[in-house]
């Protein structure tokens, strides 16, 4: 090539020219011929039960064509929504799983539960008849926080679930860890709050159901980040489709973070609606509309307890969390504070031993599912605050007590006493870098210049691990999981040479176009432009589990360098033949097969020519053509890790927390593209900041009405809110994927709240505060502010 367009080359981004010229193809967009609209009609009461919908009036208006009840639903045989992970109990019993109807049936059990559907042929008179929709509740008493759903008076979400509990959960030694905190010098504990979050990805939930009646076949195009999985679940366990007689199409989906990875009921309501009124079904969420049924993120409380030497050597951890699953089971809703959390719990420290503790409930809330980073976040806030409360505690440099309770690098592959074995690493390295580029040292001369000012200056600090690309899919199927975690990718070389991947991951921003037609032009030595990958339909692509969890370079690019080695060992087959020697002495560099130790070579169009039969082709040997398929299983996660250091400014008489400077040292193996890179850790990074500073979902206690349901109430961060982030990789290898990748779509979320809150406790500590809980609002720390000082001036 002329130009080097593989693994490493910081190329532009190939889908970015269609996004920015108006020409990307969202659901919104779609419009099939004679297409109707729907409407959801939702619960304004978090807990009620239905006691009957009259749509009489409402199917009587202009352009009404149908409105469904769940009795409708049940009538016609539809199931209800699956859970795609199930827990086990300490016990060893399963957890509840209550039935989730796609429509309300006897009871609803949050705000936005939906009780009707409405398809008429404008948006407007569908709108317009699900407001004369007459709906009669009889309104129960909700519950609302994690820890109010536990106790003995409270209202019952399901009626026989006793005490709101879906699971009661374990991992770990608790005699090992026990018998460490007995023999502890010093014991630091924390309690503290992940507060609740909403995706609020850029496009909103959408969806168009087709059915063809000659052929009994259905369509669905929707905004998912794993197609092939809503075919599965949606036809087998709630429709009773075969999966041949159904197509889920994902085309550009602008944004996901989790928040699009579900079934949802929505999908399956408007495929099966589509039947029912013999034509094409619309739906697009309103903003408002979302925060009431898309699935939310995080919403934990917990207990925590670190045992350690005198020296400050970590002994024991006891963790114990309550998880809010909200009013039904999402998808992967009860893995996120489970397997994705407990297991990630030792961090990058040698602690040896740990044990945790997590029982989710059901409240009347929105459920509660995977938000980017999906308990590895939760996991790291809490070890990273409670170490730092430790250190604190026992006058330890933040740093230091760090690096005295690092896995070195000597140590890998290091088997933690949490399920996970880390195959690489280097985290001491990563926490070096980090304190030299953001001068750690230096600190003390930049809080004076800033109390100098007025103002209260704080640093933190975090060093974590992530788990990526889930496990083999024997042992997530040994932890609950009801599918394998493999991935599919196919390579078809073109007589041309043009190339086209379809491949079982999908796309929505992270430029996976590029990345993957990156790889195969390092494999192919074909220009990344004359590479097209193609996504998220499953008529076109075998099979695949889509995208989440950073799964799609480590596995998806693992199936990827597969396939094309396949291309490669025909290209030999082939090559041998036109140059008459053993395929054994063939060897392909540099885009070209040429007989080991001589100038006899055929170029790599020369021999894909040959395979489409342009030039004389051994047909008696091999079949005729270029394309080849490839499975790939991980052997194991894979584990970014990194450390990250923040600084900020607190102005004391308004509370407002301004982020001064951000660090992010990454550890995420082999960089396919530093441009693609840098967005993913920048992006990932400003969610966590989100988080630390400005989002949470608010719920009455006592009404269970949702107080934060737009942009009004619920505050994202702004690009005037961030400083300039530096971006630094300081990688080592994964010994199992091609390239040795890790991922980096989550990394920046794991670490960032973490490093933020720390940077906001440092710059209150003189004020007596060990824990500030998240969101760090301007009320929030003016009150602190305020009332320790007020205990300070008291004491003296």
């Amino acid at each position: 090539m002329a130009d080097k367009t593989g693994v490493g080359a910081a190329i532009l981004r190939k889908e970015d020219k269609r996004f920015l010229t108006g020409k990307g193809n969202y659901v919104a967009d779609i419009t099939r011929p004679h297409m109707t609209h729907g409407v959801f009609l939702r619960s304004p009461h978090p807990h009620a039960i239905l006691k009957g919908v009259d749509i009489a009036a409402a199917s009587a208006m202009p352009g009404v064509l149908g409105i469904f009840t769940g009795a409708d639903l049940e009538a016609d045989g539809v199931g209800g929504i699956p859970c795609g992970w199930g827990i086990t109990n300490v016990d060893g019993s399963p957890m509840k799983e209550p039935t989730h109807p796609a429509l309300a049936v006897g009871k609803v059990r949050c705000v936005g539960d939906a009780v009707a559907f409405v398809v008429a042929e404008t948006l407007e008179e569908a709108r317009e008849a699900a407001e004369a929709i007459e709906v009669e509740y009889d309104v129960l008493p909700p519950v609302v926080g994690v820890l109010d759903a536990i106790r003995p008076d409270a209202a019952a979400v399901f009626d026989d679930i006793p005490n709101n509990t879906c699971f009661d959960w374990e991992c770990g030694d608790a005699a090992a860890t026990a018998k460490a905190f007995a023999g502890a010098a010093h014991i630091a504990r924390i309690n503290l709050v992940n507060n609740r979050l909403v995706g609020n990805p850029m496009e909103p939930r959408a969806a168009v159901a087709e059915h063809n009646a000659a052929h009994d076949h259905y369509t669905l195009w929707t905004t998912s980040q794993f197609p092939h999985i809503v075919k599965l679940l949606m036809g087998n366990f709630v429709l009773h489709i075969p999966q041949h007689k159904i197509r889920v199409v994902a085309p550009d989906v602008g944004g996901g973070f989790g928040v699009k990875q579900f079934l949802y009921a929505e999908e399956a309501i408007l495929t099966w609606a589509s039947a029912k009124v013999g034509r094409p079904v619309k739906w697009v969420n309103e903003r408002s509309e979302g925060f009431i049924s898309d699935a939310h993120g995080r919403d934990h409380v917990s207990e925590a307890e670190l045992a350690l030497d005198a020296d400050g050597k970590f002994l024991g951890l006891k963790v114990r969390t309550i998880a809010n699953m909200g009013g039904y089971l999402s998808t992967f809703g009860p893995n996120i504070p489970t397997n994705l959390y407990g297991l990630l719990l030792a961090g990058v420290y040698t602690t040896p031993a740990i044990h945790c503790e997590v029982k989710g409930v059901f409240t009347n809330t929105i459920p509660v599912d995977a938000y980017r980073g999906a308990g590895r976040p939760e996991a790291t806030f809490l070890l990273e605050r409670l170490v730092d409360v430790a250190a604190a505690e026992m006058g330890i440099d933040r740093a230091e007590i760090r690096r005295r309770n690092m896995i070195d690098a000597s140590q890998y592959p290091y088997q933690t006493p949490v399920v996970v074995k880390y195959d690489s690493g280097d985290p001491k390295a990563c926490l070096a870098k980090a304190l030299e580029v953001g001068d750690w040292d230096g600190f003390p001369a930049r809080r004076a210049e800033s109390e100098a000012r007025g103002k209260l200056r704080g640093i933190g600090l975090c060093t974590y691990v992530e788990a990526c690309g889930l496990a083999p899919s024997r042992i997530v199927q040994s932890l609950g999981a009801r599918a394998g975690i493999f991935e599919s990718a196919t390579v078809r070389v073109h007589a041309t040479g043009h190339v086209t991947v379809l491949i079982g991951t999908h796309n929505h921003g992270q430029g996976h176009e590029t990345t993957f037609a990156q790889i195969v032009s390092e494999k192919l030595n074909v220009p990344a432009d004359d590479i097209e990958v193609v996504f998220g339909d499953t008529d076109k692509v075998q099979f695949g589990l889509g995208t989440y969890g950073s799964r799609s370079l480590a596995v998806g690019g693992t199936a990827l360098v597969k396939a094309a080695d396949k291309i490669i060992e025909k290209g030999r087959k082939i090559a041998a033949h036109m140059l008459e020697a053993g395929v054994g002495d063939i060897v392909f560099e540099n885009g070209d097969f040429s007989v080991a130790g001589t100038d006899r070579k055929k170029s790599f169009g020369d021999v894909v020519g040959a395979a489409y039969g342009l030039v004389n082709f051994p047909i008696d040997v091999l079949e005729p053509g270029m394309e080849e398929q490839a499975f790939y299983d991980p052997v194991n996660f894979t584990f970014p890790g990194g450390a990250h250091l923040a600084e900020v400014e607190i102005d004391p008489d308004t509370g407002v927390v301004e982020l001064v400077s951000y660090l992010a040292v990454d550890d995420i193996g082999t960089v396919i593209n530093p441009i693609i890179v840098a967005g993913q850790l920048h992006g990932g990074i400003v969610q966590g900041i989100g988080q630390a500073l400005y989002e949470n979902c608010v719920y009455d206690e006592h009404s269970g009405q949702m107080l934060s349901g737009s942009f009004m109430d619920y505050a994202m961060p702004r690009a005037d809110n961030l400083p300039n982030m530096q971006i630094v990789t300081h990688s080592t290898l994964c010994t199992h994927t091609s390239f040795g990748v890790k991922g980096c779509g989550e990394v920046g979320t794991i670490g960032s709240p973490a490093t933020v809150m720390n940077a906001v406790v440092d710059a209150l500590s003189h004020l007596g505060v060990h824990h500030v809980d998240m969101p760090a609002t301007p009320n929030r720390v003016w009150r602190i502010i305020n009332n320790n000082t007020n205990q300070l001036r008291a004491a003296e």
